[in-house]
């Protein structure tokens, strides 16, 4: 599918909402998941102009991981918000996860990179499914909830891991969906690269590639610096 087709499909699935009336409902495209009541563009800081950069450069990044080594890109998920862009994941080799990050890092619009791809050997036990349903258990719990705007988060489930990226309005709201996915069951910890609505992001500086990871020091749910990623266990 060309460029212009794929941003085509993204700006119909981001409007169907507000066509619809704003029925309930959720939509996942590419890394994106369009939340109804009242149109995807209208409950998210970024709106549509945003979303679709971000996919256009998801799709820079993958097609990069294609041209760099045969099957770097099947066990990669690439999530992209505001230009910042989090990698999940396996890979079998370190070698693997060191030129994925460099790819990904050296693609042009790239803001600030979250490396989060595990090594693990072939044929090592990795349920996607049960991932999938996790992801679709918080969102589905995080739109019902009326004090979320959950258009702002991004959700990608890795290996009973949950990484939420996106915008937050206030320390409240981001307590609060970190608080929801912990409770999901099957997951084994949360990891939040969400940004407080209003806080700098990170610009990548020259050089080496920019790479903030979770510290895996448990934090819980209270205070943590504005631009700094949390990662809570599960109780």
């Amino acid at each position: 599918m060309s460029r212009l087709n794929s941003i085509l499909c993204v700006l119909c699935l981001l409007t169907l909402p507000a066509m619809l009336g704003g029925c309930a409902g959720v939509l996942v495209v590419g890394g994106l998941a369009a939340a109804g009541s009242g149109g995807y563009a209208a409950g998210q800081e970024r709106g549509v102009g945003g979303a679709v950069s971000d996919f256009e450069l998801q799709t820079d990044i993958e097609r990069g991981f294609v041209g760099a080594a045969p099957g770097l890109q099947d066990g990669i998920t690439t999530t992209v918000y505001q230009g910042r862009v989090l990698l999940t994941g396996h890979v079998p080799t370190p070698d693997m996860k060191a030129r994925a990050a460099q790819v990904a890092s050296h693609t042009p619009g790239v803001r600030t990179l979250y490396d989060e791809v595990e090594v693990a050997p072939l044929g090592s036990t990795w349920d996607g499914a049960k991932d999938a349903w996790i992801t679709a258990r918080l969102r589905s719990e995080m739109l019902l909830d009326p004090d979320m705007r959950s258009g702002n988060y991004t959700i990608d489930t890795s290996n009973g891991s949950v990484y939420l990226i996106g915008s937050a309005r206030n320390q409240a709201e981001l307590e609060l969906a970190t608080r929801i996915a912990r409770y999901i069951p099957g997951v084994k910890r949360v990891v939040s690269y969400v940004e407080l609505r209003g806080a700098p992001i990170a610009e990548r500086s020259p050089g080496p590639p920019q790479v903030p990871v979770s510290s895996g020091t448990g934090n819980t749910l209270g205070p943590a610096p504005r631009s700094a990623p949390i990662e809570v266990q599960k109780l």
